[in-house]
């Protein structure tokens, strides 16, 4: 979309302020070129210790970072301990590996956990959702907006769709409207519903600034034990053990 020069100007503007609040990060994780040399064809192994040695000789330092890597089972235990500090997961390959384009030969594993919400649109009718658009009460008592579903089964829809009620006059989302997808530009399609129920889904670590989920939750059940008041603030933890 082309945009007009007065506009390429603040754009240009908003993008250095940003670059100097939130500076970028290289995180380099394999090596296909080195000095001319095309080294996928080379076993995973050795790609890994001319990365390494590359940021050796280089004596690379922030921006730049070497992503971390191990064969031990216990170190990769410790890392999936750190989801508090944005650990989202880890990625497995075979040392003895090429680097294959276009093919799927890493095996990844992300860190998940339940987490509770409350249901406050969905997507499709609301007497059969196919997705649910959830929330949690900020601190000064204000719905925020933390993520959706994925796709519904057609059970999961029906159980939930006995339990909405219709959002009434001054529901907190009035006027608001939701994208498709992390960084979508198209708009969802949603019904309000009153604010009532609360559901437990499992989540992903990745998370932005205001506690939203960065990808999709998957259903996992009604909590009808909980009400509004028992889930926690958005960004923070569960709010019961589930039972």
């Amino acid at each position: 979309m082309p945009f007009p020069p007065r506009s390429q100007n603040r754009l240009a503007r908003r993008g250095a302020g940003s670059a100097e609040e939130w500076p970028a990060h290289f995180v380099a994780f394999d090596l296909l070129r080195l000095s001319g040399t095309d080294t996928t064809g080379w076993p995973y192994q050795r790609r890994r210790t001319a990365l390494e040695s590359v940021f050796a000789a280089r004596r690379l330092s922030a921006p730049w970072a070497l992503c971390p890597s191990t064969t031990e089972a216990d170190v990769v235990r410790e890392w999936l301990t750190w989801a508090s500090v944005g650990m989202e997961g880890v990625v497995f390959k075979r040392l003895d590996d090429a680097y294959r384009p276009s093919v799927r030969g890493w095996q990844k594993y992300k860190v998940r956990e339940t987490s509770e919400a409350i249901v406050g649109a969905v997507a499709g009718s609301p007497a059969a959702p196919r997705t649910l658009l959830v929330g949690r009460y900020d601190t000064d008592g204000r719905l925020q907006y933390v993520g959706r579903t994925t796709t519904l089964a057609r059970a999961a829809g029906a159980a939930v769709a006995s339990l909405l009620a219709p959002g009434r006059r001054g529901h907190p989302w009035t006027g608001w409207s939701f994208s498709a997808g992390w960084g979508s530009q198209e708009k969802l399609v949603v019904t309000l519903v009153e604010p009532g129920l609360v559901v437990e889904v499992g989540v992903d670590v990745a998370r932005d600034a205001s506690g939203r989920w960065r990808h999709p939750a998957r259903w996992h059940r009604v909590r009808a034990d909980l009400s509004p008041d028992d889930v926690p603030p958005p960004g923070t933890g569960d709010a019961a053990s589930s039972g």
